[in-house]
């Protein structure tokens, strides 16, 4: 891209072709974002969705700037070949279709960014948060016919059938990603749902079945995006882990009631239909590098953690921490799964900082006191954010190298 730029991207001043600069990175980085989010299986393997989420977090807000220096210089450039003042340039511009459309584009990505602030998204619903998001899509395609109509990047056949090659296999992993697999896997796997079991007052489990579904290449420790739509609406959709491995007969979710989705899950109806997209995530033993592992949830991360506990594998430890035993969802379970596996099972309960001395279950001394061989062992880590970055910062404390830390952050925003 940057020869391409060098060899046939000159603008008429100086001014311009910094704009144009800006302006040919601005889509490079649009088509980065759409990879990122495009839920492609490889890519999703490797790095994991929760991963994939921050980088395209932090890279729209590079996109944003990007946009706001490519406007900038086009005006002034402009302004600058004209020799009238940039406000002047700038009606100008929006007079003519190819400006125009550029202008249109560029105010929905910057109001999208304006609400994706961490101060504004925490206020907004989460359902409103992304209908708005999803405008982002209509600024792409009103980008795309701006590039179009514009086409002065590349004085060059060659190199214009390439860029819009690169643009032809973007949109078509995010068609092939968001799209075609969903729906084809929806249509050949038929999923229902088979029974919905309270583990508590405010813990569900949803057991779903389908057909052939030993050909659903889903693994323990991934997730799914989870949508009741003759229940919830087709808008409302939760990544909830698998709560037990898939079996090629049934899959299980076990949600905690937190927002309007998880509560409700208790009364979906058995027999109704669900559209799952999934399966996601790097949470699994495909990236484990040791025998021996040491696993480790707060709360309901134990979820993900119950199902890798049923993969075979050395020797293992569970660290399950809550405030009470009561809280401890699946207990029941893990305990006959660790006894079945000759694992090892803690349930570190109480107030963290609370007692003299203060109860801090997962501060490096006390997690090299419980678990020696720690180091040598790979360690995946599920729980609340806060809980999770204490974990990883006592590993890396510890001298835990990097690749053996497995730790799950998703969220969809």
């Amino acid at each position: 891209m940057e020869y391409l730029f060098i060899r046939y991207g000159q603008g008429k001043n100086s001014l311009l072709t910094v704009g144009k600069f800006f302006g040919l990175h601005l889509a490079a980085i649009m088509m980065l974002q759409i990879v990122l989010v495009a839920r492609l299986p490889w890519l999703d393997r490797r790095i994991g969705m929760d991963r994939l989420t921050v980088w395209h977090r932090w890279i729209g807000f590079g996109l944003v700037w990007t946009l706001i220096l490519h406007f900038t210089f086009i005006i002034v450039g402009y302004a600058d070949l004209a020799s009238q003042p940039p406000w002047d340039t700038f009606l100008s511009l929006a007079g003519v279709t190819a400006s125009l459309l550029g202008m249109v584009a560029a105010v929905i990505i910057l109001v999208v960014a304006s609400i994706s602030v961490r101060y504004v998204r925490r206020r907004l619903p989460y359902e409103a948060w992304h209908g708005l998001h999803l405008l982002l899509y209509v600024a792409l395609g009103i980008g795309l016919v701006h590039q179009a109509f514009e086409g002065t990047t590349f004085d060059s056949t060659w190199a214009t059938v390439y860029w819009w090659s690169v643009w032809g296999l973007v949109l078509a992993a995010l068609l092939a990603g968001r799209v075609a697999v969903p729906v084809w896997r929806n249509l050949y796997h038929r999923f229902t749902v088979a029974a919905v079991v309270p583990e508590s007052d405010n813990v569900v489990s949803v057991h779903i079945t389908g057909q052939h579904l030993d050909k659903l290449p889903a693994r323990a420790g991934q997730f799914f995006i989870w949508r009741f739509p003759g229940h919830h609406g087709w808008w409302r959709a939760n990544p909830f882990s698998l709560s037990a491995a898939p079996n090629g007969r049934s899959l299980r979710l076990t949600a905690k009631a937190v927002g309007k989705g998880s509560a409700g899950l208790r009364n979906v109806p058995v027999g109704s239909r669900v559209f799952v997209e999934g399966p996601y995530g790097a949470f699994t033993t495909i990236h484990q590098t040791r025998p021996a592992s040491l696993l480790i949830a707060g709360g309901v991360g134990i979820t993900p953690i119950r199902a890798l506990l049923e993969e075979p594998g050395g020797p293992t430890t569970v660290l399950y921490r809550v405030h009470t035993v009561e809280e401890a969802v699946l207990l029941p379970e893990l305990q006959a799964l660790a006894k079945a596996r000759g694992a090892q099972l803690y349930v570190l309960t109480g107030r963290t900082g609370a007692g003299t001395p203060p109860n801090v279950p997962f501060a490096p001394a006390n997690l090299a006191a419980a678990i020696p061989d720690i180091v040598q062992r790979d360690v995946f880590v599920c729980g609340p954010p806060a809980m999770t970055d204490a974990v990883v910062h006592s590993l890396r404390a510890l001298g835990v190298p990097r690749r053996q830390v497995h730790a799950e952050k998703f969220s969809l925003a």
